[in-house]
């Protein structure tokens, strides 16, 4: 197979040669320079050492490189259809589209789900539905009785995602959009830039790299400072002070930020090296037990002139989150709300065992914490925002009859933008602009136009929110219980959510 291609190149260079002797015009130039540069391509493949592949198949092979590079948008267009899509299928994603254009948003002929198949779950409809214009509960007030500044927003917000990860014009789109809808904008771990203060009502989160909230001493770790902290904690704009302990991601493991999307203008917001990976560490210096972690809280608290202060987790160990929530009993001191992310969350770069393998799914994950925090009589105190994968308004009806008082959403929000699901956050090669640092790519993405399909998706999807439970005879979403939310078993009998989880809600 070899010599075939290398004697059909070697014969239609020196065919194209005699043609150009004879025939001197610009078409045979050309031919003729494609020709020689494939065959310079050819015997190069052959005599290389570094891929066998192309030793066996000079030139031929490289369409693998070709076809693998492509593959996802291959897969994408041409092969899955309107529920297979991974880690979104087609059909959340035009969902997300249509509302965010507020284009038309209903579909023909019926559902394409098979509603017989284990595991399918639905709401049961009312004879007297509620006009959803008479729904109320989509809005929430974070602020426990040790909060001096508490905040009323939507029960929807973006969750936490950093300028770094995404491109500044996707940060200006989000935050102008949360502004204009009335719903929080979290910054991610990589600190607040002049990006996120737009008007939009901010949650800084405070990761375990102290971005925007501390520095690298001289033994090169990354330590908590009181000043730089309350600098950007006091910000008009900052609303709520997130600590982030785990994401579901990646639980137990540090941040990622490539140092191809490591900028000169992140560096600066970071005050890291430019241009290296920058990897948070696994757990915080600030503290290293639970009866530290309130002091922290506390002092954090006190920093930012009493604003709501939250922690970000994906539950792991149960253990260890009833040792944390008994701590904060006994000590009467606690954060304002708890965001629980699950083992299903996005990210922009995590190594695929903790991606694939590590953290509670969402679901679980947030049954255990409200029945923790209900043990300790810290219910009424301390708000739970879930975050996992929830793109329409079942998953947030579901989300909130499993106890969560509201919903962050990041990819969700990242489609809004324009996002087509092109898997390179990490490559820095984002083709619409989203998730890169790349100057042309961000400008594709144009702000004035983004910001208002951000709203869109956020109003939209609370219309639709409020519909649903109006349809089941609701007229307000705080009445939402697991008994509202039914699931065909395995058996084909079908049950309710309080029933399937019957023993995580003892």
């Amino acid at each position: 197979m070899k010599k075939t291609i290398l004697t059909t190149f070697a014969l239609l260079t020196i065919s194209t040669g005699i043609l150009l002797y004879f025939v001197r015009e610009a078409g045979s130039v050309i031919l003729f320079s494609i020709c020689l540069m494939l065959f310079i391509m050819a015997i190069y493949d052959s005599l290389q050492r570094k891929h066998s592949l192309l030793r066996s198949f000079p030139l031929v092979a490289r369409l693998r490189w070709v076809f693998e590079e492509e593959r996802e948008k291959i897969r994408q267009y041409f092969i899955e259809n309107d529920l297979n899509g991974t880690p979104l299928s087609r059909e959340q994603r035009s969902l997300v589209y249509q509302r965010a254009k507020k284009q038309t948003e209903t579909i023909p002929f019926g559902t394409q789900h098979n509603l017989y198949n284990d595991g399918y779950e639905f709401v049961k409809h009312s004879l007297f539905p509620k006009d959803h214009h008479d729904v109320i509960g989509d809005r929430i007030v974070y602020g426990s009785d040790k909060c001096s500044q508490k905040l009323e927003t939507s029960i929807l917000g973006i969750s936490a995602m950093s300028f770094g990860s995404l491109s500044k014009n996707a940060i200006l789109a989000l935050n102008q959009g949360a502004k204009m809808g009335g719903f929080t904008h979290n910054t991610g771990e990589g600190g607040v830039s002049p990006y996120h203060l737009q008007g939009g009502d901010l949650v800084f989160q405070v990761g375990t790299g102290y971005f925007g909230a501390g520095k690298t001493n001289d033994g090169g770790k990354r330590v908590f400072d009181a000043e730089i902290f309350q600098e950007n904690a006091n910000k008009t704009e900052v609303k709520m002070i997130e600590i982030k302990l785990s994401q579901g991601a990646k639980p137990g493991h540090g941040g990622i930020l490539p140092a191809k999307k490591n900028t000169k203008e992140i560096a600066e917001i970071r005050v890291v090296e430019e241009g290296t990976d920058v990897l948070s560490p696994p757990s915080h210096s600030a503290f290293s037990n639970f009866k530290e972690m309130v002091s922290f809280l506390q002092q954090v608290r006190e920093l930012s002139g009493g604003k709501p202060i939250g922690i970000k987790l994906c539950v792991g160990n149960n253990e260890e989150i009833e040792e944390m929530i008994a701590t904060f009993s006994k000590l009467n001191n606690y954060p304002d709300y708890i965001a629980v992310d699950g083992g299903e969350g996005g990210t922009g770069a995590a190594p695929l065992e903790f991606t694939n393998y590590i953290g509670t799914p969402l679901l679980e994950g947030l049954l255990f914490m409200n029945r923790t925090l209900e043990k300790y009589n810290l219910r009424n105190q301390i708000k739970i925002i879930a975050s996992g994968k929830a793109m329409n308004a079942f998953d947030v009806v579901r989300l909130l009859a499993l106890g969560a008082d509201a919903v962050g959403m990041a990819r969700s929000f990242m489609l809004s933008l324009g996002c087509i699901q092109a898997r390179e956050c990490n490559m820095d090669t984002c083709p619409v602009g989203v998730a890169t640092q790349d100057e042309d790519l961000n400008k594709a993405l144009v702000v004035a136009k983004k910001n208002v399909r951000v709203r869109n998706y956020h109003n939209e999807t609370i219309k639709a929110i409020k519909e649903v439970v109006g349809a089941m005879g609701l007229n307000d979403l705080s009445r939402l219980k697991p008994k509202h939310i039914f699931r065909r078993m395995e058996d084909d009998s079908i049950v309710n959510l309080e029933k399937a989880y019957e023993r995580e809600l003892v």
